[in-house]
């Protein structure tokens, strides 16, 4: 089942923010081993680390300040142009590194893509027009020559600008440390969280100057302002103890797993869209959370992904534990008191709900309402014409690829096993979703975006990995084909 292109609704503005956020994530996820092995350099060897080593705390100045920009500078080029694009990257932000004093990770987010743009549409211009025999010569010319160039121009003039526009966010970001009210950030990030915004957040900004702290400080408290899992803990808790619907109340304990230990918080997604005025007791939490990391004085000596308990304990420098412990801890438990008592105040409101009732109501009151309906008119299960053609790949489609759609599509190809069908099920990042696959599966906040970047692909637009009923449709599709080719 295709979409008609020629009648969809341009992508709204929120979900170009979320495709923003998705290449970012896209660029730094693939590279996240590397920060945390820098971080584990820096919490082990510099003077205040684990087991002080002059020697090998050399490494942690060159690792920050060119391994770490040079591999982001290269994902971002790669995913524009290929290899050809990540070689330009390096080389456009090569002159970025040498002549800035700080580590440029803001700048090879911007450089590493920008330099692949400018030679991708380079080689669109040039290469139809290259004699034979002569492909080699003008392409690796081509690329040295504008390689020069974006070097020079980087190195002379788009270095100081971008280390002007550093300054100026840190000295933001550092005032609102200095006068005390970093915790209002939680107004921002707990709906940005929901949104699917996180990733612009977290790797445009949190992370990035969290690097930059933790190469003086051997640690940052930005790492723990949008990836702490202690207000998603406690909302899961309230829903488990109090909430009056069968089905949230069920599936609580389950996904408490998934989110605290596994660390994929698009778990409890569903749970505050929902009921959108959790959004208090989770900002009241994270916001709670900030302010007791603020009193330890505590941080991460790198960015936690995924947010898992394991990886905050992992990336704790000494004399930082009871701080990162006391605000997941505090964290938690103002979540859970505050969502407690909004959900004990509608348990019996939520009780007299059927669960196709429920359903309908959870999507009238979610947070994002899903823009563009036209694009996915003829490709939604859920009240639109059902594909005809075989299905015989899935994939299950997030933002970074990594999370909920690793979850996703582990759940439901055992279920096909289990019931003996054979159907390839795969996850994935929406922007890098395969070309032959039959049908996309994802989150009904990314629906949007999926359309838009795999045009002519069903996409089934869900709102809950553990329990959803379009899986179960998706299912019995599934199963109808195997019964009807045996």
């Amino acid at each position: 089942m295709t979409t008609d292109q020629s009648t969809a609704t341009p992508p709204s503005g929120r979900a170009r923010l979320q495709a923003f956020g998705g290449f970012l994530t896209a660029m730094v996820i693939p590279n996240m081993g590397a920060f945390i092995a820098w971080g584990l350099i820096t919490a082990l060897f510099i003077p205040d680390g684990w087991i002080p080593n002059e020697s090998l705390s050399t490494l942690v100045d060159p690792l920050i300040k060119y391994m770490l920009p040079l591999l982001l500078a290269y994902s971002g080029g790669h995913l524009v142009h290929g290899q050809r694009g990540g070689v330009a990257g390096v080389i456009g932000t090569i002159g970025l590194v040498v002549g800035s004093d700080i580590p440029m990770f803001l700048g090879a987010m911007i450089m590493g893509p920008l330099s692949a743009w400018i030679i991708k549409k380079w080689d669109g211009i040039i290469q139809p027009r290259i004699r034979p025999g002569f492909e080699m010569v003008v392409n690796n010319f081509g690329l040295g020559i504008i390689g020069f160039v974006l070097c020079i121009v980087s190195f002379k003039f788009i270095g100081p600008v971008i280390e002007s526009l550093n300054s100026g966010l840190t000295w933001v970001i550092n005032a609102l440390v200095n006068t005390g009210i970093l915790p209002l950030v939680a107004i921002l990030n707990e709906p940005a969280k929901v949104l699917f915004l996180n990733n612009v957040i977290d790797q445009g900004i949190y992370y990035p100057l969290g690097m930059q702290a933790a190469q003086t400080a051997g640690k940052s408290i930005f790492f723990v302002l949008a990836s702490n899992p202690g207000p998603g803990l406690g909302l899961l808790i309230a829903y488990w103890l109090f909430s009056g619907n069968k089905i949230m109340k069920e599936t609580a304990p389950g996904a408490m797993i998934i989110h605290f230990l596994g660390g994929i918080h698009e778990i409890y997604f569903p749970y505050v869209l929902a009921k959108p005025i959790t959004l208090l007791g989770m900002i009241a939490g994270a916001a709670s959370g900030i302010a007791t990391a603020q009193l330890f004085d505590a941080g991460l000596v790198a960015g936690p992904s995924p947010g898992s308990i394991f990886a905050y304990l992992m990336l704790t420098p000494r004399g930082s534990h009871l701080g990162i412990l006391a605000d997941v801890v505090v964290a938690t438990t103002v979540s859970f008191l505050v969502n407690a008592a909004l959900l004990r105040a509608s348990a019996r409101k939520d009780a007299a709900i059927g669960d196709a009732e429920f359903e309908q109501a959870r999507a009238r009151s979610a947070a994002m309402k899903q823009e563009g309906k036209s694009i996915l008119a003829a490709a939604t299960v859920g009240g639109a014409p059902v594909a005809t053609r075989a299905i015989s790949k899935v994939i299950f489609a997030c933002d970074a690829g990594m999370g909920s759609s690793t979850m996703g599509a582990s759940l439901f190809r055992k279920r096909l096993d289990e019931a003996g069908i054979s159907v390839e099920v795969g996850n994935t990042s929406i922007e890098r979703v395969p070309g032959d696959a039959d049908v996309i599966v994802t989150h009904k906040n990314l629906a949007e975006r999926a359309a838009n970047a795999n045009p002519g692909v069903e996409i089934v637009s869900i709102e809950n990995y553990l329990s959803d009923t379009h899986i179960d449709d998706l299912y019995s599709r599934i199963e109808s084909q195997q019964e009807a080719n045996k």
